[in-house]
Parts: C-alpha cells; structure tokens; sequence
C-alpha cells in the first residue's frame, strides 16, 4: 500500500487497512473467477486500486451524495472509491451475476455499509444519483445514453460522469457530441502505466 500512501498521504491507517484486504481479496476471488485480467495479479495496488482512485484526485464526492458505478465488474473503480470517501452512498452494476456476487462477498468481507452492488444494466436502475463513475465499459457514444437519466437534479458543477478512459480518445470525444473536461493522470502520477490514462468528466446537462 505504499504507493497509494505515497499518493495520498492524508489517507487514514484504517483505510489503508481495508485497501490492502482488497488487495489480497481481488487476488483470491481472481484465482476463482476472472474478475480482472490474470496478467495483472501482481500490480492490483497500481493497475485497478491506484488506477480507481485516479478519480478521488479530479473530484472529492461530498458526504451525503450518490454515487452510481457502471459496469463494475470485480468491484472496480466503486470499491476503493468506497473506502475513501465512507460518507458517500455508492450502488455498483454489473449485468454479470458472477462478478456481482464478488463485489457483495468484498463489500461484506470490508463492512463496507456505504455499498450497495445489484445485477443490473445501468439503465434499469431507478435511483438517482449526483454521479457516476466507470472505467472503460465501451466507446463513449455508446456509453452516455446509458446513463443521461440517472441523476438528480444537479447542485453543483462537480456533477456528473467521471469515466476512466486510456490512449488518444480525441476521435472517441467528437463522436460522442459532449461537452467534456478531460484529465490526464499522468499529472497525477508519475508511473508509465499512467502515461496514457485520462479521467473523463461529463457534466449534467439538464
């Protein structure tokens, strides 16, 4: 975990704690289930934890809200965005049950009560939520009509999709048509794994 210390140096003992259980659970239930790719089981804290945790860096998710997390599959970016940020509602999707049942047995495992994780595509969840999260699901044409009707009535101008995306997405952002903000997490982060990887942020628009 000393990379995400070295990172975010504010993050409390306790927190680091359950980081480092998610670390070590991600590997067993990946030996079990392909949650995420085998060729990473040894760079968990950098490629999915670090990576997830890229978004607490363009936004801090005040307590109270909601947040929804698309296509999450073995629980990724919601998990660690849940440990941080405890005061936020997160509800995890994923239309594979498997990978869902995974992400319930972690959220269980880490007392994680700020973690809801259903078997659902995005579009038949009724809640609504002041924002959502994902990482790499699909193109982001195809993506954003998934999720243009799941928030609240916006409060702020931090509302919306924060959509971790990797390489020259200059051809991708004009064909969805959105008004976007990218940032690259290479400011962030000095490793080669971040060189190309960027944080989307679609605002709402209504």
């Amino acid at each position: 975990m000393d990379i995400i210390k070295h990172y975010f140096p504010e993050v409390t003992e306790s927190k680091l704690a359950k980081l480092a259980q998610l670390e070590q659970l991600l590997r067993e239930w990946n030996a079990k289930i392909n949650v995420i790719s085998r060729k990473d089981t040894d760079s968990i804290a950098l490629h999915h934890l670090l990576h997830s945790l890229g978004i607490a860096k363009v936004v801090q998710f005040p307590a109270g809200t909601a947040v929804l997390d698309v296509g999450t599959g073995g629980g990724l970016p919601g998990l660690p965005l849940a440990i941080l940020f405890p005061e936020v509602k997160f509800h995890l999707v994923d239309s594979i049950g498997k990978k869902i049942h995974v992400v319930q047995s972690i959220a269980e495992a880490l007392h994680l009560t700020n973690v809801k994780a259903s078997h659902s595509r995005a579009e038949q969840i009724t809640e609504k939520f002041d924002f959502v999260v994902s990482r790499a699901v699909t193109r982001l044409a195809e993506f954003h009509p998934w999720i243009r009707n799941s928030y609240k009535k916006p409060t702020s101008d931090i509302n919306g999709l924060y959509y971790l995306k990797g390489g020259d997405l200059t051809e991708e952002i004009a064909e969805s048509g959105l008004i976007v903000k990218v940032f690259d997490l290479k400011t962030y982060f000095i490793e080669e794994f971040f060189e190309t990887k960027k944080v989307v942020f679609v605002p709402v628009t209504h």
